[in-house]
């Protein structure tokens, strides 16, 4: 099959939805993984916790060290804040919508860049509008798919620089640019971290948790992620896929992206109880290791940034929209 030099184009809405309420109607037992899961809480302080006790260890290490220690350990407890800080973007935490802002700041802290309140305000735009290129930042450019081509030095390259892509697509979904209190207080709380680990333990811890961030995000293993998440690896029709494999036990169980999906307020620890609807997930093809993902993606000449599927239509979505259409049909249901 010769690469693509073009997204695939779709007509229609994003199919989560439609999934949603066909699992509701034919297993309305679902509706009781609806749930919050304040143990996220934990999972934050001792990952956040890991991080600057090993920034501690390493602050005297040689440069070659301190990367080595980012790739090898830094990066799955990193890679771990950051699920979190998607759990708290879908106030799967707490009751309380402001504690999950402060629960997705603290587990911002290891990261660096004040990304958590941005990251909420993106993502839920990507659950809403999946694959509408001017609102859903998870797509790349069309100069960057360019740029990078189907090449193993610009898909390398693409992976170690991800979070810079991923912050530049943003300015194309001008329509979602949000600044409020909230992304001030990340801000402000970012800097203030950062600059007490540069005051108690110096710039070479600081570079390890900037080189763990890059890892758990980048060129490592758990990049894949990003990759199997809705690039047409498997299939040049499926749009979201997701993963089976010993990972998830770390991360919180974000492979099950399909599930996640087609109901969003269901927080990680429930995702794999939803097997109790087979017939909606066994026909769906799935990734069962993040690490033959990542070499594929890097050497296969018919994967590249052009695999992803793109529509124009919204759909009856509104740009406010919170991105719970499993509560809000259960809703719906109720007052019928």
């Amino acid at each position: 099959m010769a690469y693509k030099q073009d997204f695939t184009y779709v007509t229609g809405t994003e199919p989560h939805r439609t999934r949603t309420r066909e699992i509701l109607k034919a297993h309305p037992e679902v509706k009781k993984l609806i749930s919050k899961n304040p143990m996220t809480a934990v999972w934050i302080l001792a990952c956040v916790s890991i991080q600057i006790v090993m920034a501690y260890l390493v602050k005297d290490q040689a440069w070659w060290v301190i990367l080595a220690a980012a790739w090898c350990i830094g990066a799955f407890p990193v890679h771990t804040l950051f699920v979190c800080i998607h759990e708290a973007a879908h106030n799967l935490i707490f009751k309380k919508p402001s504690w999950n802002v402060y629960a997705g700041i603290i587990a911002n802290f290891p990261s660096l860049l004040p990304t958590a309140i941005s990251f909420k305000n993106y993502h839920l735009k990507h659950h809403a509008f999946q694959g509408v290129h001017e609102l859903d930042a998870d797509l790349p450019d069309h100069w960057e798919a360019k740029m990078i081509n189907n090449y193993f030095i610009g898909k390398a390259l693409w992976l170690l620089l991800f979070p810079i892509f991923q912050a530049i697509r943003t300015i194309r979904c001008i329509e979602l640019a949000v600044f409020d209190k909230w992304v001030i207080m990340n801000i402000v709380a970012q800097i203030a971290f950062d600059a007490v680990i540069v005051y108690f333990l110096g710039w070479p811890a600081l570079a390890y948790l900037g080189a763990s961030f890059m890892f758990s995000v980048g060129l490592h293993p758990l990049g894949a992620r990003w990759i199997q998440e809705h690039y047409l690896v498997l299939d040049k029709n499926q749009e979201t896929y997701s993963y089976y494999g010993g990972l998830n036990g770390i991360n919180m169980n974000v492979g099950f992206h399909n599930e996640h999906h087609d109901m969003p307020s269901i927080p990680w620890n429930n995702l794999p109880k939803l097997n109790t609807a087979p017939e909606f997930y066994d026909n769906l093809l799935y990734h069962t290791s993040y690490t033959k993902l990542f070499f594929t993606f890097l050497f296969s000449q018919e994967v590249g940034l052009y695999s992803r599927i793109v529509r124009k239509e919204r759909g009856r979505v509104s740009l406010t929209d919170t991105t719970m259409p499993d509560v809000q049909m259960i809703k719906e249901e109720i007052s019928a």
